[in-house]
């Protein structure tokens, strides 16, 4: 009778615990924030798991980089200039490994490259355990020796085979969390260049995800491909309102401009490709009305763009910088009023706009912009001035 319960007692739990993760979507935003997914920290003697109250931020101890938590949310900075970062450890791939092999039920991956052997093998431990693993790229970096590796152990990969850019860099968990940014899922992405990672816990944001991950992956919708049908385009998690866009079918472009005209005080922005014209002339305009503008800009593109925006800021003496780091000033963020971050894959180009999958989530938060203004208070210290 004992081996028969204690059977019986395991089965039970299992479906429990499926069933929990499948139904993630039904649980309101405070029993997900009160019971997250990922709750084992990073370091269990540096990092509290006592949940976060909402319009709080708690400073995340890391070995390479910076970040900060809040109620529902993760932000992650890489940090190029620290010796430590040599060694290709303890950078923001640490959290996000964790939060891998925490899965239970799927891991949904739109990579425009990867090359993380702490992600490739985190992602090996998943599938071996009975996770749910699958993964968009773009076609011209599944050669590259980790997805060869994960296609070999039988994840399934798709490639866009599409003249654009498969450029997404997002990760869905559980469909519970989401891992966006800037930041490419490789070694220099993680430990050279400047990049932002964040960890969403919300299961609409993951719906949002989920969504755009399977246009690409069930119906091979990439590109100027895709149909705009983000369920949860406009939200509030915890007093926080935020936005999620996917481009080129939700017209991401449009939105930035309006946020960019509705600027009062300042625009601040980290930008790794800048050829968008109608921002740049904002940006001017705005100037020339006395806000407050700073910029840095990655140094290899500012040569080589043709039509960069660098051009017009310089000739206007704005204080729009290149950067001073021998890898990628890599950030695509604007910072508008001290209060609104723009961020995510989207780079302020034609090609982001009308060919390459890209996604950008905007929140609407001061505390939240205070991290993203430190950190361009660290890349602004490197530029050429």
């Amino acid at each position: 009778m004992r081996l028969r319960f204690n059977r019986l007692t395991g089965i039970l739990i299992l479906c429990a615990m499926v069933a929990l993760a499948c139904d993630a979507s039904s649980l309101p935003n405070d029993v997900m924030t009160a019971f997250p997914l990922t709750a084992t920290p990073v370091r269990s003697a540096d990092i509290p798991t006592v949940p976060v109250a909402a319009g709080t931020l708690q400073d995340i101890p890391m070995q390479v980089g910076y970040g900060a938590r809040g109620s529902f949310y993760e932000i992650y900075f890489t940090d190029p200039f620290n010796p430590d970062s040599s060694r290709d450890e303890g950078g923001p791939d640490v959290p996000l490994v964790q939060s891998i092999d925490n899965a239970r039920v799927s891991i949904d991956i739109a990579a425009y490259s990867m090359s993380l052997r702490s992600v490739r093998d985190a992602l090996l431990r998943a599938q071996k355990r009975g996770v749910q693993v699958r993964m968009v790229m773009e076609s011209t970096n599944m050669t590259d020796t980790v997805p060869k590796k994960l296609i070999e152990a039988g994840i399934p990969i798709i490639g866009d085979n599409r003249p654009g850019l498969m450029h997404d860099k997002f990760i869905v968990i559980d469909r519970s969390e989401v891992w966006g940014g800037s930041m490419n899922y490789t070694t220099p992405g993680t430990y050279e260049d400047n990049n932002n990672l964040i960890h969403i816990k919300s299961s609409k944001v993951a719906e949002d995800y989920t969504v755009e991950f399977e246009e690409m992956f069930k119906r091979d919708f990439f590109g100027p491909d895709v149909i705009a049908k983000t369920p949860y385009p406009h939200l509030t998690i915890d007093g926080i309102p935020m936005e999620i866009y996917f481009s080129p079918d939700d017209g991401v472009a449009k939105r930035i401009v309006e946020l960019l005209r509705g600027a009062q005080q300042s625009i601040t922005f980290m930008a790794y490709s800048f050829t968008a014209g109608d921002f740049g002339k904002i940006i001017s305009q705005k100037a020339k009305e006395g806000l407050k503008i700073n910029g840095v800009m990655e140094e290899e593109q500012v040569k080589s763009n043709k039509g960069t925006q660098f051009t017009y800021f310089d000739r206007a003496s704005l204080p729009v910088y290149k950067d001073g780091n021998p890898g990628q000033m890599h950030h695509k963020v604007f910072i508008i009023d001290d209060k609104i971050v723009i961020a995510g894959s989207y780079n302020f180009s034609f090609s982001a706009e009308t060919q390459n999958d890209e996604n950008v989530m905007i929140f609407f938060d001061p505390q939240i912009a205070s991290q993203y203004l430190a950190e361009f208070a660290r890349v602004d210290a490197e530029a050429q001035k």
